[in-house]
């Protein structure tokens, strides 16, 4: 009698168990039905949508649309190489002003001018835009031998339409030739007119390379540009 009671009992509580766990299954086999999983599937795509880069005039709108500090700071930097005028195809243009007597020429998709190209990316290195390359490819026919005027234009555009101003420019140029005391004020006329700022605010260093690598055997060229940019009153 006593087995008996105990099997009846256990039974019972089996039976019980099952009662009430059946419907926590059917939940839980339910809450995964294919339609909850393809559900689930277009949720991720959208995630992984979302989380794409954002074409770059989508970028740019991006970053105007944040508080924008009263100052910005922006570094920029460009080499090229130098070659014989009938292998490079073009002359050196250096600052905007084509350098005479010189028998070497800028190997470049555009005019080469390494001064032009580091002052652009600094200015889109400040306002956080893409670089140079990006906005200009060399892959675009619509840039072969194009005056780099064009470029560093684009690059004030892009800063006066955000607010800002030129507060402070300074530029080394590193090359061992050509000399370029002769026409380094009038690389910086050209620098104070298409940036719409005042000589005070735009300085323009030069040096050698002591003879070393590239820069210093008369290979290439370089140039660093450091930008300080303050918001328009």
């Amino acid at each position: 009698p006593d087995s008996s009671f105990a099997f009846g009992l256990h039974a019972e509580m089996a039976l019980r168990f099952c009662l009430f766990s059946l419907p926590l299954l059917v939940v839980q086999v339910t809450s995964f039905a294919p339609s909850s999983f393809i559900s689930l599937q277009k949720s991720q795509k959208a995630c992984q949508a979302r989380a794409q880069p954002l074409p770059l005039h989508a970028t740019w709108r991006a970053s105007a649309a944040v508080d924008e500090p009263p100052m910005r700071i922006g570094h920029g930097w460009d080499i090229h190489r130098l070659a014989p005028l009938d292998v490079a195809g073009q002359g050196c243009v250096i600052g905007g002003v084509t350098v005479e007597d010189f028998e070497m020429g800028v190997e470049a998709h555009s005019d080469g001018d390494v001064l032009y190209h580091s002052v652009t990316d600094a200015i889109l290195g400040s306002l956080t835009l893409p670089d140079i390359g990006q906005l200009f490819p060399d892959t675009d026919p619509r840039w072969k031998g194009c005056d780099s005027e064009k470029f560093l234009a684009e690059a004030w555009r892009l800063m006066d339409e955000r607010g800002y101003q030129v507060s402070n420019l300074d530029v080394t140029l590193i090359l061992q030739r050509p000399r370029v005391s002769p026409i380094k004020e009038k690389m910086k006329d050209n620098l104070v007119r298409v940036l719409h700022t005042s000589p005070p605010r735009v300085n323009i260093k030069a040096r050698t390379h002591e003879k070393v690598d590239s820069i210093g055997e008369v290979r290439a060229l370089s140039c660093h540009a450091v930008i300080l940019l303050e918001k328009k009153p």
